[in-house]
């Protein structure tokens, strides 16, 4: 039976058996029987790491380790909240911090961040409203079917094992799921890593 740590978009944690390409971490979120308690952070740093570096393995939800998180991709990981690893990897890292504008400690962005995408005490997350032709690639909107990725002039709804075929962009006011600070970076030229599937014809050539 998979276990309850595939992050989604909304910030919603299930347990599904589709893997992710990145793994986060929020603190010790999980019991002795590897279940997860009502809480949803332990700490303001969520950070999205690679699912390997220098040759690193762990056992899934050990007692007193952190629980072990995952994404489908990296625009997943930043709807919910996440932001790149500052030691697994520190190019993006520090790509992300300079297109959000950021200077001085990572702690103050990581409570600006914090601020931005949840809300205390509900352990629930924190969304606003936006225009959606004011929205850059790598977004997450919430639509009437789900969560949905704003992408090279589609949009992209998402589901946990991944996107389904892309559809026109909306217009107007939309519900965005991506927080403020993320939109900053996105909007100044972080590119996350999207895993959309390849078109068909594409498949049958590769």
């Amino acid at each position: 039976m998979p276990l309850q740590n595939r992050v989604q978009p909304t910030g919603e944690i299930l347990a599904h058996p589709a893997r992710g390409r990145f793994m986060g971490n929020r603190g010790i979120l999980h019991n002795a029987g590897q279940g997860l308690s009502h809480r949803r952070w332990r700490h303001k740093a969520w950070v999205c790491c690679l699912l390997s570096f220098k040759s690193r393995r762990r056992p899934l939800m050990a007692p007193g380790a952190y629980t072990e998180l995952f994404f489908h991709d990296e625009a997943v990981a930043l709807a919910a909240g996440h932001r790149p690893c500052g030691e697994c990897r520190r190019a993006d890292f520090t790509a992300f911090l300079d297109a959000a504008g950021h200077t001085g400690p990572v702690s103050a962005f990581d409570t600006r961040l914090h601020a931005a995408r949840a809300i205390p005490r509900r352990f629930a997350q924190r969304r606003v409203e936006a225009d959606a032709a004011s929205l850059p690639d790598g977004t997450f909107i919430l639509t009437g079917t789900g969560p949905a990725l704003l992408w090279q002039g589609a949009l992209h709804p998402f589901a946990p094992d991944g996107y389904r075929a892309p559809r026109p962009c909306p217009s107007g006011r939309v519900t965005c799921l991506t927080p403020t600070p993320t939109l900053t970076a996105l909007r100044a030229g972080y590119r996350p890593s999207v895993a959309l599937p390849l078109p068909l014809a594409e498949n049958i050539l590769g």
